[in-house]
């Protein structure tokens, strides 16, 4: 199959995804991977292709870096914040896509809406080695470790009733005083939870940011 920047759906068990690959243009080499988790309203048996384009680096009218990426964006069959159940299934899955489409593993990344911002968190303790970098948007908890990679959280309303122990837990700082290529990030624009993906994910800068970070190695 020709690559293609519409998503497609992929039947997969157990769980389905959307998957976004961008044309063709050349011998660029391996693309950049971006894998998405969704929040908690947009489990199956919502529609995948309306549950995961309503939020995140799918979403229509996102900027063109977005649209750099290999993107998947796996849908739980059920709602709940249990994507750490589910560690294994991503793993495959975005080690799947990578194989197929010329995925490059020193510059895959892991973003994730509300219950999907906890499970980049949780996904990035379970899964040392496998992500170049984390963004987190308005996650509903403070994970009970640092992930010790490079971080992005984007904080709406749910997030900021716990901003200083996110901030504490993972060694923050504010994206206004950081320096451009810093690790540890953290922006508040102070929208509600809708506001915050919806600002989150149409903000170039951020594609630009991940696009920073690499594996020293390639995961094994």
């Amino acid at each position: 199959m020709s690559d293609t920047t519409e998503p497609r759906v992929v039947d997969a068990d157990p769980l389905r995804y959307l998957l976004s690959v961008p044309a063709s243009g050349g011998d660029e080499g391996p693309r950049p991977v971006l894998c998405f988790l969704h929040g908690y309203a947009e489990a199956a048996p919502m529609d995948i292709r309306a549950a995961l384009t309503v939020h995140g680096p799918l979403r229509p009218g996102n900027p063109p870096a977005a649209r750099g990426f290999i993107t998947i964006a796996p849908q739980l069959p059920r709602a709940g914040d249990h994507w750490l159940r589910h560690a294994e299934d991503v793993r495959r899955i975005v080690a799947s896509v990578r194989a197929e489409h010329d995925g490059d593993p020193r510059r895959t990344y892991l973003t994730g809406f509300s219950f999907g911002g906890n499970g980049v968190l949780d996904l990035g303790l379970r899964m040392p080695g496998e992500w170049a970098a984390l963004w987190a948007v308005d996650p509903t908890r403070v994970p009970q470790q640092d992930p010790g990679v490079p971080l992005w959280l984007s904080f709406g309303n749910l997030a900021r009733r716990q901003k200083q122990a996110f901030v504490d837990a993972l060694r923050l700082h504010p994206a206004a005083g950081a320096a451009p290529h810093g690790t540890r990030i953290y922006e508040d624009e102070g929208q509600d939870h809708v506001g915050s993906a919806r600002l989150a994910y149409a903000d170039e800068r951020i594609y630009t940011w991940l696009l920073s970070k690499q594996l020293a190695n390639t995961p094994g």
